[in-house]
């Protein structure tokens, strides 16, 4: 690709931590031309992991999660044009166009839309709660501020999220309830053996997990919700969350002539068509030969944005690892590369019972993947085996989590 000239006009559309940092990683390289950042929300870009870990935990205000200060805006000049809502793309022309009926032309078009929370709703409730934007943390620490003191919350699912939100509120001096209706959390994510290993988490840091819960309605109540369950008694609660996954966005790039198969389909170097590009969630990008995947986490955006930068301005690059973390409960759970669930599991640190332990995940003889629970230096030193195709066997036998 031919490098980015002075004359170009990048045009941005996520004002999230991928189209951000994409923007400041260009000016750094040294891009002087134009740039337009588009966001959907009325604020400058923020950092989305504090507003369930430090804002909800009530030890953060929203400002302090701010990526775009004053200062970081002056070293990176941008034209925001937040409160924007992208309504269509012309892929020919890389022209974008928003929901006040203004259009955006630039040379070149980045796509950084992120995700939305999935939304949850019952009979007589309506849409329960989500934590997503800024917006959403802010109500809910309203909601939050005006319970009593180690009033009972219900969070329904027990992912990252769930788990991140349940921690913050403990650490309020409430008392969270999460509903889970898999066998076990992170059972889709880490697979049936290392899922077992993780579901103490939650108990022994005393919050109270039920796991197989089907739900067939949330009353809203004028003290609260009334929770009610397939096979067990109701539940009241003061506050309830649903944190049950997220959704894309796709509808504004159904007539772009995009390939869209659960995310824009990229190339090796996010390249989504000629002189378009899509970062983070939204990405479903090469990973491994054949196999497209798409990641949801904090540090796949920032990769992503690094490399489409150092790309358009020239640079050969590799792709990074999928990394991603999450601290719950008291613990840092961490994963290198992209396992499936199904794939054989081994444990190479630690055991039952153990609070800090490492393993690795493999398919037909490669490793796939490193999972770690409190071990932050273990898996970084086992990095070297996803760098590179490794078989278990080599891994075992090398044991770099031991240097």
């Amino acid at each position: 690709m031919t490098p980015l000239r002075h004359d170009d006009h990048l045009v941005v559309v996520g004002a999230g931590l991928a189209g951000w940092r994409f923007c400041e990683v260009v000016r750094q390289l040294g891009f002087s031309g134009e740039i337009t950042l588009i966001g959907a929300e009325d604020r400058p870009p923020y950092d989305r992991p504090p507003l369930s870990k430090q804002i909800l935990a009530g030890k953060w205000e929203i400002a302090k999660a701010t990526l775009a200060s004053a200062e970081r805006l002056e070293k990176t000049p941008v034209t925001l044009r937040l409160g924007s809502r992208a309504t269509a793309l012309d892929v020919e022309h890389t022209r974008v166009e928003l929901d006040d009926g203004t259009r955006v032309a630039g040379t070149h078009v980045v796509i950084a839309t992120g995700s939305l929370a999935r939304s949850m709703s019952f009979a007589s409730s309506g849409a329960l709660p989500t934590l997503r934007t800024a917006d959403d943390a802010e109500r809910l620490n309203a909601l939050v501020d005006a319970v009593e003191p180690g009033a009972t919350l219900g969070i329904i699912g027990g992912g990252f999220l769930g788990a991140e939100a349940a921690t913050s509120w403990m650490a309020r001096g409430l008392h969270p309830v999460v509903l889970e209706a898999a066998a076990r959390p992170l059972l889709g994510v880490v697979g049936e053996e290392a899922s077992e290993w993780l579901i103490d988490l939650a108990p022994d840091f005393g919050v109270e997990l039920h796991t197989r819960q089907t739900i067939r309605d949330v009353a809203a109540r004028e003290d609260g919700y009334r929770i009610e369950f397939e096979g067990r008694d109701p539940l009241e609660v003061s506050l309830v969350l649903a944190a049950v996954g997220s959704v894309l966005d796709l509808e504004w790039l159904s007539g772009s002539g995009l390939t869209l198969d659960h995310g824009v389909v990229v190339d090796e170097n996010l390249q989504a068509a000629t002189r378009v590009a899509a970062l983070g969630d939204v990405a479903r990008f090469p990973y491994r030969g054949d196999e497209r995947i798409r990641v949801e986490h904090w540090q796949v955006a920032a990769d992503h944005a690094w490399h489409l930068a150092h790309h358009w301005m020239g640079h050969v690059v590799p792709p990074a690892v999928p990394y991603f973390w999450s601290d719950q409960y008291g613990k840092k759970i961490q994963m290198l590369g992209h396992p499936r669930p199904d794939d054989q599991v081994v444990r190479v640190m630690g055991g039952d019972g153990e609070n800090k332990w490492l393993a690795l995940y493999a398919r037909e003889g490669i490793v796939t993947g490193v999972l770690s629970l409190s071990n932050p230096r273990a898996l970084a030193t086992s990095k070297i085996l996803l760098d590179e195709t490794t078989t278990l066997d080599e891994a075992l036998r090398h044991a770099p989590w031991t240097a």
